[in-house]
């Protein structure tokens, strides 16, 4: 039982590490996912498109770096911006959305992953408390299990 705490614990202390150590290019991987989210977003409602969405709608923010993102999409051309940019859905038409002017005005300027990245770093805190008082419970089963062992080993009991 040690031995499989033992073998649980290393392998979350080397996923917190590799985690940390290559944290910029999860940054950098999910920047280019979402870009890509951006260019093949649709009206269909595909996984892409609803998860774009809803961070728009939640973050209160449009586009990656701003909302400007969105003039080189092909959905910009057709329908211009998407309405979970807006800041209040029934102020939001679409001619407006199309003329990157008058949305600006209309919509959220600031680009989500900006707020993405610093909801989650700030939320970081919690995860790695929680992760710490895990790793605490498990070194303390760690510990037991071994003193059990040793104390069985000690006290040869008679088979019966």
């Amino acid at each position: 039982y040690a031995m499989l705490l033992s073998l649980i614990f290393l392998i979350v202390l080397v996923a917190a590490v590799v985690g940390f150590v290559f944290r910029h290019e999860i940054k950098t991987n999910f920047e280019s996912n979402l870009n890509l989210a951006l260019r093949d977003y649709n009206v269909t409602a595909d996984r892409h498109s609803e998860a774009v969405d809803t961070i728009q709608r939640t973050l209160h923010c449009c586009g990656v770096q701003n909302y400007s993102d969105w003039e080189r999409t092909e959905y910009f051309t057709q329908r211009g911006i998407p309405q979970s940019c807006c800041k209040r859905q029934d102020d939001c038409l679409e001619e407006d959305l199309k003329n990157p002017s008058k949305a600006k005005l209309k919509v959220f300027v600031d680009g989500c992953f900006f707020l993405v990245t610093s909801l989650m770093e700030s939320q970081m805190s919690v995860v790695a408390g929680i992760s710490f008082g895990i790793a605490c419970f498990q070194l303390i089963g760690i510990i037991l299990a071994c003193c059990l062992s040793q104390y069985i080993t000690n006290n040869q009991y008679e088979m019966v």
